[in-house]
């Protein structure tokens, strides 16, 4: 049929223009568009059910408005500090499955999203059709910036396989979930400690924001394993790395860049945020790549010095066997993985650290809880150590609670259907954009009493340990979970721990709480605070 419409096309184009050639050319145009019309629909037979999508944005509009938009009909004030913020994306989510059932469809323009709620239907996709829906859309923004290269967002195969399993490989060895990696976290949080009893002096009464000094012990420790270097908080050129960092995922999640997901050309027009966008790029690009250079320079395969060293390493001796296939290891490929680990590893363990901060703020007596059981094991002699960890079981079901009522990454990283497949009843075409929404699992209360209640008790047995649970899933499951757990994990642990041993905080007087919805982006952040440090 469609080689009959072509052929319909040339004669028509090539004939002289007349009444009959226009009337032709509009059966052409209707006959097409229907024939597309109901492939299409066949396509979307036996989808999910799921909200009437609208023509050309689906259900967009309805559904997901990005934060750049709010603000265009609001005033910045009112915007930024309003208690009545608009449905976050993972809740409205999660609320569509009370009409749709945990399966259901939604349109991004003509884009087909698969939406799965609860744990039941997350893990059955994740794990037992793990080889179908392990897959990464093609996204117009995250393709340009990563070339569809790394981990996070590279697409699933053979090459993604070998990177992966060698990094967790490598990074493992390196001392990842070892003691090893222990004295660089405590050495990050001497020189917070350092700086908040500095800075709390000065702040007085109208508290801190903790957002720099954190992120900036958080990237050290992703620096010291892939760099094989620490930066002194101070350092002009490292500041400025992060601040691109945080800079260039603003500009991505939260304002019109937004537009190059629909219209890629958009990426490279000379002004506004399309040209700051580029400018983050480029400068992010040679900060990584003269690292790798250097690296390479000095490089001495006796004596890895990191992260880098091993990667380059490997490439070497697979040159030399001449094993290097297409979109093997390569400097390319290592730039791309260095700055996965940094924005997604630095992005992640941050929020979660000001998340339980904040939280500490607004419960006392939690707070008061974990303080004394820090001090009845570890003491105030020295600091808190990995090995403490089965002797802290309220400090550690702490953690997880916030981490459950919070979870960083709501709504995973898109995945994709590589083939259309059965699932549940339904068919799933191939190419379909699949939302494990996370966020549902730690709030379904078909699994959590009273789910939207801050309880750290719920994570201990009778006899107050430690109580495990299949449904905690804040790093994601099935072939895509998130390949720094443990060093999250151990961050996590250690600098709070260590936090609570040395100050207590509270929010300033007077000072509202922020909405605890948080900034939906690329993670989960809690809208800015400041709290008040008090040395114990």
């Amino acid at each position: 049929m469609e080689t009959g419409f072509r052929q319909l096309w040339q004669e028509v184009r090539l004939s002289p223009l007349s009444s009959v050639n226009i009337a032709a050319l509009a059966v052409f145009l209707v006959v097409f568009f229907l024939f597309r019309h109901f492939g299409r629909t066949r396509r979307f037979l036996n989808i999910p059910p799921g909200p009437t999508p609208l023509p050309v944005v689906g259900n967009f509009g309805s559904l997901v408005v990005p934060p750049f938009v709010l603000k265009l009909f609001a005033r910045r004030g009112d915007y930024e500090n309003s208690q009545a913020h608009p449905l976050s994306p993972q809740v409205g989510l999660m609320q569509l499955s009370r009409l749709y059932g945990n399966v259901y469809s939604i349109f991004v323009g003509n884009q087909l999203l698969v939406v799965l709620n609860g744990y039941e239907m997350v893990k059955d996709a994740m794990t037992n059709y793990a080889e179908v829906f392990s897959d990464r859309p093609d996204i117009p923004l995250v393709s340009i910036l990563t070339k569809r290269k790394g981990i996070v967002f590279a697409p699933y195969g053979t090459v993604w396989r070998r990177q992966r399993k060698f990094c967790h490989t490598a990074l493992r060895n390196f001392g990842l979930g070892k003691l090893s990696l222990e004295p660089c976290i405590h050495e990050g949080f001497t020189i917070v400690k350092a700086e908040l009893l500095k800075r709390s002096q000065e702040a007085g009464a109208a508290g801190m924001d903790l957002t720099p000094l954190i992120s900036n012990a958080v990237s050290n420790v992703i620096s010291s394993i892939s760099l094989g270097q620490r930066f002194h908080h101070q350092d002009e050129e490292f500041r400025t790395q992060l601040n691109l960092m945080a800079s260039g995922l603003e500009i991505s999640v939260n304002s019109p860049a937004l537009l190059i997901n629909i219209f890629p050309w958009l990426y490279y027009l000379p002004f506004g945020v399309f040209k700051q966008l580029r400018k983050v790029e480029r400068d992010i690009t040679a900060f990584l790549k003269k690292i790798i250079a250097k690296h390479r320079a000095t490089l001495d395969p006796e004596n890895p010095r990191d992260f880098i060293d091993i990667y380059l390493i490997e490439m070497l001796a697979q040159e030399k066997a001449a094993e290097l296939e297409e979109g093997g290891f390569s400097e390319e490929y290592l730039f791309f993985i260095i700055g996965d680990l940094f924005i997604a590893g630095t992005d992640t363990t941050t929020n979660s650290i000001l998340w339980l901060v904040l939280y500490m703020s607004l419960y006392p007596d939690v707070q008061e809880k974990v303080q004394k059981e820090i001090d009845a094991v570890v003491g105030s002699g020295r600091l808190p150590s990995l090995t403490d960890k089965g002797t802290l079981p309220y400090t550690e079901a702490t953690i997880m609670e916030v981490q459950r009522m919070t979870v960083v990454v709501p709504l995973s990283i898109p995945h994709m259907a590589s083939k259309t497949t059965e699932f549940r009843g339904y068919t799933i075409p191939k190419g379909t954009v699949i939302i494990p929404n996370l966020w549902s699992v730690h709030r379904d209360p078909t699994v959590w009493e009273n789910p939207d209640d801050f309880c750290p008790s719920r994570f201990l047995d009778e006899q107050g340990q430690l109580l495990r649970s299949e449904y905690f899933i804040p790093f994601g499951i099935g072939r895509r979970v998130c390949m720094g757990e443990q060093l999250a994990k151990m961050e996590l642990f250690l600098m709070f721990t260590s936090m609570m041993q040395a100050f207590t905080f509270s929010l300033p007087e007077g000072h509202q709480p922020p909405p605890m919805n948080g900034r939906f982006g690329l993670t989960l952040a809690p809208y800015p605070y400041k709290v008040c440090i008090t040395p114990r």
